[in-house]
């Protein structure tokens, strides 16, 4: 029994020393950074402050990167709760070379450009009370129908700039981002001034298509080349030494970058943020180095999953990223 214990004893001590970093408790002091506190988090290095932490590493490296051509994907209600000007921020560094956003997310950066807001609502109340007010509801993010009649008249006065007889939907969303008031920050109007490679495959199932499509409807003259957006989408990704993505939810936006990039030789880093599951075999809740079996992702990429709200990681994570930037 004496000889067991012994024996156990060793082993346990041979355990400690397989090359494993020891999970370091994280300490907050009173002035704590971004930074400080995400790399607190990598100290510890596992569950979810260790995904966040490698987010932020993996990010940093593919900023610095300058042979990688970033692609940024962005789904979710992520304006209606308060990502917008992180959005801008990231993409005003001019290392995100490709946007692909959902139609809701422009049209959401349209209506504060336009003048109007969001509001703390709750998802605690009737919807049918809302309803009757006027008021739309992204679970706790309020906004009011008016939002729409600002949309009309924005369309009504710009379309003649907007449409000519045939062009994609990336040059129409360039075109709409020069005409976007300055007055307020926003992503299309940063996309325009950057020249950022704006794609938005799913336009019309958003208040922006919703506009445009009344207007379209009585110039039937206009051709929308929707195809030859992925033309180019694939180009630039056939063309590029190297990539790296960064998905914010999953949906359209992903795959559409993931489905480009097996036309490279497959991303070199990669993260991606989501509260979806993999088991019912979406894009949105597929993990990364499922890629890999497609191409999308190297075999020796720089990758991880969060499992969290964008609301929640991005903020930390592009925290702790825009300090390490700022100090090179």
């Amino acid at each position: 029994m004496k000889n067991q214990a012994k024996r156990n004893k060793v082993k346990v001590k041979k355990n400690k020393f397989l090359g494993l970093e020891k999970v370091e408790q994280l300490r907050i002091n009173k002035d704590i950074s971004v930074d400080e506190l995400v790399r607190g988090m990598g100290g510890a290095g596992v569950m979810g402050g260790g995904m966040i932490a490698r987010a932020a590493s993996i990010i940093t490296d593919m900023f610095k990167d300058k042979d990688c051509t970033v692609f940024l994907g962005a789904a979710g209600a992520l304006v209606p709760g308060g990502m917008k000007n992180i959005l801008i921020d990231m993409l005003s560094t001019g290392r995100i070379k490709v946007f692909v956003t959902t139609g809701a997310i422009l049209t959401h950066d349209l209506v504060e450009a336009l003048g109007y807001s969001h509001y703390q609502g709750t998802a605690r109340v009737d919807d049918a009370v809302l309803h009757k007010k006027g008021i739309d509801r992204m679970y706790d993010s309020f906004m009011h129908n008016e939002v729409y009649e600002g949309l009309e008249e924005f369309f009504a006065k710009h379309f003649s700039k907007l449409f000519k007889k045939r062009l994609s939907i990336k040059d129409f969303l360039f075109k709409l981002g020069a005409l976007v008031p300055r007055k307020e920050p926003s992503i299309l109007r940063t996309c325009y001034e950057k020249k950022i490679k704006l794609f938005c495959p799913a336009i019309a199932d958003s208040g922006i298509g919703l506009m445009v499509w009344g207007h379209l409807a009585r110039n039937r003259e206009v051709d929308v080349q929707a195809f030859e957006d992925l033309k180019d989408m694939l180009d630039i990704a056939w063309s590029s030494k190297k990539s790296g993505f960064i998905y914010l939810g999953g949906g359209v936006p992903k795959n559409y970058i993931q489905q480009a990039l097996q036309f490279s030789q497959g991303a070199s880093y990669g993260v991606q943020i989501t509260m979806d599951r993999p088991e019912p075999g979406g894009s949105s809740g597929a993990e990364l180095r499922e890629g890999i079996s497609w191409g999308k992702l190297r075999e020796r990429a720089r990758f991880t999953d969060v499992i969290c709200d964008v609301t929640i990681a991005l903020p930390l994570i592009w925290g702790a990223v825009k300090g390490r930037l700022s100090r090179e």
